[in-house]
């Protein structure tokens, strides 16, 4: 089968589209014909090797994992006889991230837990633009940031793949949901619920009057005191991506904000769960939640894939398709 391997750290030139044995599923696994697969900043952590801490998961010297690619969606072809979930011809997305990577690939054998039956209302590649980011958006906003109907919400960052779930999902708890973004998303913004969207060229949102329940910052460099200053009482920010200063600011002074201010501060990350995989496919098949799709790749792209997604500029997900 075709794969895309990496033996070394480094730009996407260290991507090789070759030949390998195609796997075969052990007794707990699923034999899965890739369709789909999208693109997330774990996959960036995973070819460069930074930041240099995230070595200590995916190898010090060279990567562990020499396939790379988390969210796939695509076709059952075979179960191993303990698998009790799926069957051969079932239509599945999933997140590979928990169990060894593999996506960027024609096959991919995995356990049935990676795995949800895919959403029946959309397309392989919409399915694959799903897993990470959307889970990440719903453990963002419902278990850190323990959203609630009628709160005001802060989306910064607010067009990229992570963001564009987020305004959908704290739409989905009925929360009223602000995106920050830049001129060119402000419509996409508002095609997907955003209630209000701040086009962060014009305007600094810290720098206003109004104040926020919960604000989840997927982008940008702005420091704790200037969040801080823009949440209410009692209100919680929840850091998801941003400038490696304001994650260390996250990781250090959070905790600190937390407990000596009525204000919750600090990040998380994501952790692969096939709960709120079939969570996110329910909200998706009630029309509350829809993928945006920036562009799709061919899996003999993927360098150019790689290097668009680094620009940062993407409108929701990249996709690569098989």
């Amino acid at each position: 089968m075709k794969a895309v391997v990496s033996h070394k750290y480094g730009p996407p030139e260290v991507l090789q589209l070759t030949e390998i044995d195609k796997p075969v599923p052990k007794d707990n696994q699923v034999l899965v014909k890739i369709h789909a697969a999208s693109l997330n900043y774990g996959n960036l952590v995973l070819l460069k090797g930074e930041p240099f801490l995230a070595r200590f998961a995916f190898g010090l010297t060279k990567p562990k994992y020499r396939i790379p690619g988390g969210d796939i969606a695509g076709r059952v072809e075979a179960v191993g006889r303990d698998v009790k979930q799926f069957q051969a011809g079932d239509e599945v997305f999933g997140d590979l991230s928990g169990c060894g990577w593999g996506g960027f690939a024609e096959y991919v054998a995995i356990p049935e837990s990676a795995l949800a039956l895919k959403p029946a209302n959309l397309s392989f590649e919409e399915s694959a633009a799903v897993p990470m980011a959307g889970v990440t958006a719903l453990q963002g906003l419902r278990d850190k940031g323990e959203i609630q109907s009628g709160q005001k919400v802060l989306i910064n960052g607010a067009s990229g793949g992570v963001g564009t779930f987020a305004v959908q999902i704290a739409k989905a708890f009925g929360a009223e949901v602000t995106g920050v973004c830049s001129t060119r998303n402000i419509d996409i913004l508002r095609s997907i619920g955003a209630d209000d969207a701040i086009d962060y060229t014009k305007d600094d949102f810290t720098k206003k009057t109004k104040n926020y329940d919960l604000i989840v910052g997927v982008n940008g460099h702005h420091s704790m005191s200037a969040y801080k200053k823009v949440l209410k009482s009692n209100g919680r920010f929840v850091h998801v991506g941003g400038s490696g200063s304001q994650m260390f600011q996250a990781m250090a002074l959070g905790p600190w904000i937390s407990l000596t201010e009525k204000k919750k501060m600090g990040t998380f990350l994501q952790r692969a769960n096939q709960k709120d995989l079939i969570y996110l496919k329910e909200l998706i098949e009630d029309g509350k939640v829809k993928p945006v799709i920036d562009q799709c790749f061919k899996l003999s792209d993927v360098k150019e894939a790689f290097e668009y997604f680094a620009e940062g500029h993407s409108q929701g997900k990249v996709v690569i398709t098989m």
